[in-house]
């Protein structure tokens, strides 16, 4: 319920806002901030301000539509109508807001402050923000991508900070290893395997990312001759636009190879319900729809007709939360309920934990002691509170920092410089 709240400060006293990345948990509010007041600029990369031309207003629509469905309910019946958090509308008015910047280029947000930005290597256009106000050097960093990832160099920033803000996503866990090389290996396996029950392969996917992730590695393949020809339907139209603006940066990335890999021959995008309908009748394709976790989207209509195949493959490649649709399969559940009816599970059920998208505990603890010196406080955030527990006690051990602190929401620091360690606001 934290979104539906006020902000506890004036959005129209806001002069700027630095954005990390377009991920929804990082700008999903910006709409509200705009509609709230806020008339400065979105300080982003290239890349993070044209997914957000599209991002933002799709998010608005699903919180309008979902809104309209709640105040529909029977059991809402009298009661006073819901509003939706933001709309469309704001969220396209929020998107025009945003400026971008090259990475590694100083500039003043406002008056006073200077800031650069860093490849975060977590999403296309993500970075970790450094800033120097008041005497102090900052470093904030965004969501961190782990080594070796797909499309981007590794993470990078300067050292020697006052004071660190780091992510802690997966600061209690060690992600197995995996090449890109061995990871299309895996790949390979699952779909070939997948192929000879004659059945289709269907993948739960997050439109940003994770699909065109999966798109460089199946069109490698193909490309390599490692996988006959096959269809390959892209079953999600925001991943449709966040794969065109992939395609804008494509001379930029890394691990492209040769060859055609957003538009291949073999990947057909679905737009419009009809079209993803008509895939109800397919056999032998790859279909990849989201969301990914199954909580909503088209993938739902699809595992509605593939669940019960014998010969369909369900394979996951991202995290799947407790409680979701997507983890009750995983576990094995013999049957599922969707929209009130009961539905067996015979389909192939697969995972492939080799496409994460966070630093792990070693590569977070490896980005922070690059950051070396830290002489003032390291805040831990982004997080479970067991999860960032565990990642402290690690660094207290290391002697990372003066303080290692887990914030609150609403808490407030005073920032001291020489050295000295933060200290908590009364």
């Amino acid at each position: 319920m934290l979104n539906h709240q006020a902000f506890a400060f004036q959005p129209s006293a806001i002069e700027a806002v630095i954005l990390s990345h377009a991920h929804i948990d990082h700008c999903g509010l910006l709409p509200k901030l705009v509609s709230s007041g806020f008339t400065g600029k979105v300080w982003c990369t290239s890349p993070t301000r044209d997914l957000l031309a599209f991002m933002l207003p799709d998010a608005g629509r699903i919180q309008e539509n979902d809104t309209a469905r709640r105040n529909r309910r029977p059991d809402r019946a009298g009661e006073q109508p819901l509003e939706p958090i933001f709309t469309e509308r704001d969220g396209t008015k929020a998107a025009l807001r945003a400026c971008d910047i090259p990475l590694e280029t100083w500039f003043e947000p406002v008056p006073g402050i200077r800031a650069r930005l860093w490849n975060a290597a977590h999403i296309l256009g993500s970075v970790s923000v450094e800033l120097a106000v008041g005497g102090l050097r900052l470093l904030f960093s965004g969501d961190l991508g782990p080594e070796h990832k797909a499309f981007y160099p590794d993470p990078a920033a300067p050292a020697g900070f006052d004071h660190v803000i780091c992510e802690s996503t997966y600061g209690d866990h060690t992600h197995k290893q995996a090449t890109i090389r061995q990871r299309r290996t895996l790949l390979q396996g699952e779909i070939r395997q997948a192929m000879a029950l004659g059945g289709n392969l269907i993948i739960p996917v997050f439109a940003l990312e994770r699909t065109q992730e999966l798109l460089l590695d199946i069109a490698s393949l193909l490309n390599a001759g490692r996988l006959p020809r096959m269809p390959v339907y892209i079953d999600s139209p925001l991943a449709g636009r966040a794969t065109e603006v992939f395609g804008r940066y494509a001379d930029g990335l890394e691990d492209m190879g040769r060859g055609k890999i957003f538009d291949h021959p073999s990947f057909h995008y679905i737009e419009s319900s009809t079209d993803s309908i008509a895939l109800n009748a397919a056999s032998g394709a790859i279909i990849l729809a989201a969301s990914g976790m199954c909580e909503g989207g088209r993938i739902r209509h699809h595992l509605r007709h593939n669940l019960a195949r014998a010969d369909s493959t369900i394979l996951f490649v991202g995290f799947q939360a407790a409680g979701t649709l997507g983890r009750t399969i995983l576990d094995g559940a013999k049957r599922v309920r969707m929209w009130g009816r009961s539905i067996v599970v015979q389909a192939r059920v697969r995972q492939i934990n080799s496409y994460a998208g966070h630093a792990d505990r070693d590569g977070l603890i490896g980005w922070i002691e690059n950051r070396h010196p830290i002489t003032g406080s390291l805040f831990l955030t982004h997080g479970e509170a067991g999860t960032i527990e565990s990642l402290r006690a690690e660094l207290v051990a290391r002697g990372a920092a003066r303080s290692i602190m887990s914030p609150d929401i609403g808490d407030c620091y005073h920032l001291a410089r020489g050295g000295a360690a933060a200290r908590r606001a009364s």
